[in-house]
């Protein structure tokens, strides 16, 4: 007679069999013995697992009951990951946490099998869960590490709860969407009444659209910086010319009102050249440098931008008479950092970040106290865009 074979588990997605208590019992008690293993991870500001190769807790952090209230740290070892954070799809199969259909679009179960197959990998996670009568959604960052001990293979594990900032980005993208269309049809309906305003009132009708062109401008700037530090803002180049871009930014901020009192021109050394960029992301970068140059200027100043040719692409710059003290070099690339007062600051940092990240280029200045401050870009003459900006 042929002895019974034991039966496997189903499984729709991972492997379904756990290890037997006397093999999760050694091996929390190997994980243990390992010198600072316990005192580091629980340091730490991510919630921190370590997984056997059955994908079971060997390991946790003290932290992790943060995000499984009323579970005691002891309740946690032997279980798998969703089990713990009572996600529904868990209760779903037979074979637990990673066996359903579901779980093949899971981010943190396809994260695990990465790393215990020796490679490092990091994805987003949405669990579902009920808590008391209400289901409650999770949205997890979810790294795990190869970690081998006492030469067995482990997944190290590390969580962080980004169901905050989830929550804000769709706020902020509900937010841009609405008063970006208000803001849009406010200036429909000025252009509208300019066509049938009495000659002695358009230019009170002008001086209105302008204010709502520069709000609407700030809005789009704002969003366009969130995106920026979010990775998700698009990049298109298009053939342009150098000039052509710069005179239609200097046009729209000589009636802004930070340029009260001061005077913007385009500098007779300019020379236009031709290149491919994102001109959305050029005009952006180009109206906050003079911007930033007419804050900087006392009454009376005179805002100089340019450009032309260089070594190594395209050059733009803007000039004010202005010195930069050496406290604030030190700091103007910074996000927040403004002499102007708190909640400033973004001006100098967007300069860079898009620049640089997105347009490829370099940002820098000079400043001395006989030749005032020169703030530049230099932008590659052809723009190649990866699939990731695209």
């Amino acid at each position: 007679m042929n002895p019974i074979q034991p039966v496997s588990l189903v499984t729709e997605f991972a492997p379904a069999e756990r290890a037997p208590v006397e093999t999760i019992q050694r091996q929390i008690d190997s994980v243990v013995r390992q010198p600072l293993i316990a005192e580091l991870l629980n340091s730490v500001l991510n919630y921190v697992l370590i997984l056997n190769q059955q994908r079971q807790i060997v390991f946790a952090s003290k932290n992790l009951q943060e995000l499984a209230p009323g579970v005691e740290l002891k309740g946690l070892l032997g279980k798998r990951p969703g089990e713990v954070f009572g996600c529904t799809h868990s209760e779903a199969s037979i074979g637990g946490c990673g066996t359903t259909a579901f779980c093949k679009e899971c981010g943190a179960v396809k994260v695990i099998l990465t790393s215990l197959a020796g490679k490092k990998d990091c994805q987003e996670c949405r669990v579902i869960r009920v808590s008391g009568s209400e289901r409650e959604a999770m949205d997890l960052l979810v790294a795990g590490t190869p970690l081998t001990i006492n030469d067995e293979a482990y997944s190290l594990v590390a969580i962080a709860d980004i169901s905050h900032e989830k929550r804000r980005r769709a706020l902020e993208r509900i937010f841009f969407h609405d008063v970006i269309n208000s803001a849009g049809g406010l200036e429909g309906r000025i252009l509208l009444i300019g066509e049938r305003a009495p000659a002695d009132m358009r230019g009170q009708v002008d001086l209105l659209h302008a204010g709502v062109r520069h709000v609407l401008d700030e809005i789009l700037a704002q969003r366009d910086l969130l995106a920026a530090e979010s990775n998700e803002l698009p990049v298109v180049p298009e053939p342009l010319r150098s000039q052509d871009v710069l005179e239609k930014v200097l046009q729209l901020y000589t009636t802004h009102p930070v340029a009260e009192g001061r005077r913007l021109s385009m500098a007779s050394t300019s020379v236009s050249q031709g290149l491919v960029t994102d001109p959305r992301l050029l005009r952006r970068i180009l109206g906050n440098m003079i911007k930033n140059a007419l804050e900087a200027s006392r009454p009376g100043h005179v805002v100089t931008a340019g450009c032309a040719k260089d070594d190594n692409g395209v050059r733009f710059w803007v000039h004010n008479p202005t010195f930069m003290p050496s406290g604030v070099q030190l700091q103007v690339f910074n996000r927040s950092f403004s002499t102007k007062g708190s909640g400033r600051g973004l001006g100098t940092y967007s300069v860079k970040l898009l620049a640089e990240r997105y347009l490829k280029g370099k940002a820098g200045f000079t400043t001395s106290e006989e030749g005032g401050t020169t703030f530049f870009v230099i932008l590659p003459k052809n723009l190649v865009v990866t699939e990731t900006q695209s």
